[in-house]
């Protein structure tokens, strides 16, 4: 399994959210750089990096501070929040950048992803599915549709999407465990494509349990920053599964 450490920007800090309530906001760092480099020191070679002010105002926010780590560091980067135009996606992209991230315009702009697909690849445009009771939310959260999760991804995979992020909201922040279930079930649903978990992982345990469900990939953002899941152990992990 792959592992993600992830770092969520708000106001120029490292933050976590909880359940996606930009009111249960914690400051994990007021440097998000330094949290990078140490990631980047620990061997650990992906980072997933989300623009929570980005998402919430629908443009980029904290791009210059997201430019500063590609630079900085040799981690693989993947952006999401705010990026909602094919010239933000070729800024990322032409910045360090390695793979952007689509969420809100999956649903709202399907054509944009479409476009995205044909211009840069599927290698470096990821959906990511964010819902709660199996329906689709948007906006940084904000918003919730009546679109099933299932649903929105049957129609990205028709694009040629194959790599999806996929947050139970429900779970995000929480430190209960991730939604096995519901992941497993879309893994399965679409064995082509690579389904990454994202919310509430917490411990080894629970990583052991995705990659038994088919998993192939988690993102780790709370449990890192709380040292449940220290950089050591997140590096030990990725090593032997990968």
């Amino acid at each position: 399994m792959q592992i993600i450490p992830a770092i969520d920007l708000k106001n120029q800090q490292s933050v976590r959210l909880y359940q996606g309530d930009f009111q249960q906001t914690t400051v994990i760092s007021k440097s998000p750089l330094q949290q990078a480099l140490a990631i980047d020191s620990a061997g650990l070679k992906n980072l997933h990096l989300v623009d929570l002010d980005g998402a919430k105002s629908g443009r980029p926010v904290n791009r210059s501070l997201i430019e500063q780590i590609c630079a900085q560091t040799d981690l693989k980067v993947e952006v999401g929040g705010g990026i909602r135009s094919l010239s933000q996606i070729n800024t990322y992209l032409t910045s360090g950048v390695n793979r952007v991230i689509l969420g809100s315009a999956a649903l709202n702009n399907p054509k944009l992803v479409q476009q995205a697909i044909e211009q840069f690849g599927a290698d470096q445009i990821v959906v990511g599915i964010d819902g709660k009771d199996g329906r689709v939310a948007v906006s940084g959260w904000l918003e919730q549709s009546s679109v099933e999760m299932g649903e929105l991804m049957a129609s990205m995979v028709a694009f040629g999407v194959n790599t999806f992020v996929v947050t139970d909201i429900s779970r995000d922040g929480t430190m209960t465990g991730p939604n096995t279930a519901q992941l497993s079930s879309l893994q399965a649903k679409f064995p082509q494509v690579t389904v990454v978990a994202s919310g509430g992982i917490r411990n080894v345990s629970d990583l052991e349990d995705l990659q038994t469900a088919g998993i192939k990939a988690a993102i780790v953002g709370k449990a890192m920053a709380t040292g449940d899941l220290p950089l050591d152990v997140l590096a030990e992990v990725n090593t032997s599964v990968s």
